[in-house]
């Protein structure tokens, strides 16, 4: 079953309005008929069953016939702090913590980072990142939509993390598979967590050592070295595992 997205003024009473690129979609693209079932969330978690009643040339109009409560998420909020790779690899990255439940991606610029953004270029890259979680939500059936910020530096990223319960450090040098267990382990419910991945290149020793100031957990991820396209993943997979519901 297909799912939109919509702002909450285009939730009335009875019905759905759906305007932009989804009426595009709905009509010339999947070429979906009046009385066809869809889903449609309002990014807060809360789903609308509805069925197609109008299909115009401006907009679409799908009757509510059921409202299904907060189901689809995480019962914890996770945000990936990445540091920016190279190549394409940055939408894969949102694309799959997306899928994984992610809960905001934050695009960050690291002393090892190959890849170096000007204001226009952080721009247009995140204008294209915020679409590709946009299409993941959708395909994932997630109840919001997860936002891909503007790239920061690192520092800045661990000013952001300052608040949450937990911030999480995957490094090459910690070791004790145990500890991480141990750490991993005391996530729990209505937590915040942030996690913080390095570049190619892995984080230079001063950032860990800076990351610990904030109070930054380092975790292993096991005996074998992890791609940092592949770390997050890796981590999220796990959090999953221990918290859904």
């Amino acid at each position: 079953m297909y799912r939109f997205f919509v702002k909450k003024d285009q939730i009335q009473e009875d019905a759905v309005i759906i305007i932009g690129s989804d009426v595009n979609h709905i009509k010339n693209v999947l070429r979906m008929k009046k009385g066809e079932t869809i889903l449609i969330s309002d990014g807060e978690d809360r789903e609308y069953v509805c069925t197609i009643d109008e299909l115009e040339n401006e907009q679409v109009r799908a009757k509510i016939e059921d409202v299904n409560g907060v189901a689809k998420e995480l019962p914890i909020k996770v945000t990936l702090f990445q540091a920016l790779p190279k190549g394409d690899k940055m939408e894969t990255v949102i694309q799959k913590m997306v899928e994984l439940g992610a809960y905001e991606i934050v695009p960050v610029a690291t002393k090892r980072c190959v890849v170096k953004l000007d204001a226009k270029k952080a721009e247009a890259k995140t204008k294209r990142w915020n679409l590709i979680a946009e299409s993941a939500a959708k395909q994932s059936k997630r109840g919001i939509i997860p936002k891909v910020l503007q790239p920061v530096s690192f520092s800045r990223a661990l000013e952001m993390a300052n608040n949450m319960d937990m911030i999480l450090i995957p490094y090459e040098e910690a070791e004790n598979m145990d500890i991480t267990r141990d750490i991993v382990s005391k996530i729990k419910k209505g937590m915040s967590v942030g996690i913080f991945i390095g570049p190619e290149g892995g984080f230079a020793p001063e950032e860990v050592l800076e990351a610990a100031e904030y109070g930054a957990k380092q975790i292993t991820l096991g005996k074998r070295i992890l791609r940092t396209e592949t770390a997050g993943m890796t981590i999220m997979s796990v959090i999953m595992y221990l918290t859904e519901e």
